[in-house]
């Protein structure tokens, strides 16, 4: 681990790598993530994305054929759904329908707050009958952070959502429908250790709503999109980069989710994961679409690296 007496703020994430014999380059890739667009219901002060209500970013079926004819000719162990906000993409169902025979494990990644509704419940429906593995942000165990980071009323309709799909049977104790939670700091500062984030979490929403849930991740927010634009408005864009410098593992690198990763957008441009997506940083450096895809890039291929890359490699890493 580096010290944090160092000049940590003028040295970027390609010179640390270097200096610490360290390449970011592919293992095995055995995850495809989808981004089907930025539209959200929300507009969350740490978005990398800058998703929100206003975005019209959108993907369509022809493209979701593409997604899914890529899921059929390559062995993707994991495929990764994300936004935006997922739900509110009107052809996710077709989507849906058409990966979960090709993967062993199929993702979906959402806000919570938009499977309130008549539109929420259906999709719920599906999630079950399908198994897809729900992966949910909740940005802290208690409603005042959390309102304060996604808007009044968000807590409430949290809790909701997450008591909604406890009686489906997710993230109940011995269920095989997997339910996870997700927590960003909502400042200029790093996560707490996970173990303990997750003990909290577990003890408190059990406590006060009745809510299980399995597995909770904390990762500390990427400057990028609306998060560094708070850093610089605040006067924090520095320090928070001189944190995340100064917290480097290079035990972590190892582990980063780019290296067994693909991420495709909604337009079906791929990249190495969606810290680059936000970035414009496209797979390996070039522009490539996804339907070109004859074969998986093989071990050792180099991956571009960024100073956003250090949100990455802070202490246990964001894998």
């Amino acid at each position: 681990m580096s010290g944090t007496t160092e000049n940590t703020a003028t040295e970027s994430f390609r010179q640390r790598l270097a200096r610490h014999e360290l390449r970011l380059e592919r293992d095995e890739t055995r995850a495809l993530q989808v981004n089907v667009g930025l539209v959200c219901n929300l507009a969350c002060g740490h978005c990398h994305l800058e998703a929100g209500p206003a975005r019209s970013e959108m993907m369509a079926r022809p493209v979701m054929d593409e997604v899914i004819a890529a899921a059929t000719r390559l062995p993707f162990a994991v495929i990764d759904v994300t936004g935006g906000a997922p739900e509110l993409v009107p052809e996710l169902p077709y989507l849906l329908r058409g990966l979960a025979p090709h993967t062993p494990r199929l993702i979906v990644r959402t806000n919570l707050v938009v499977l309130e509704g008549e539109r929420g419940e259906p999709l719920m429906e599906l999630y079950r009958d399908l198994g897809v593995v729900l992966v949910a942000s909740l940005p802290a165990a208690n409603q005042t952070q959390t309102d304060a980071q996604r808007g009044a009323g968000v807590w409430e309709r949290s809790m909701a959502a997450l008591t909604h799909l406890n009686a489906l049977g997710y993230g109940m104790p011995g269920s095989l429908l997997e339910l996870d939670l997700v927590s960003n700091p909502s400042g200029a500062f790093l996560p707490p250790p996970q173990l303990q984030a997750q003990e909290k979490f577990r003890r408190d929403l059990a406590r006060r709503h009745g809510v299980s849930f399995h597995n909770l991740y904390t990762f500390a927010n990427a400057p990028l999109g609306r998060f560094r634009l708070f850093l610089e408005r605040s006067g924090n864009l520095d320090a928070y980069l001189d944190k995340l410098a100064s917290g480097f593992n290079p035990c972590a690198v190892s582990g980063v989710m780019c290296r067994s990763q693909l991420s495709v957008d909604w337009t079906g441009r791929l990249y190495d994961c969606d810290f680059h997506l936000s970035r414009g940083i496209n797979m390996g450096g070039e522009e490539r679409l996804l339907r070109e895809l004859s074969e998986l890039p093989a071990p050792g291929t180099a991956i571009p690296a960024a100073d956003h890359c250090y949100a990455c490699t802070v202490g246990a890493g964001f894998t």
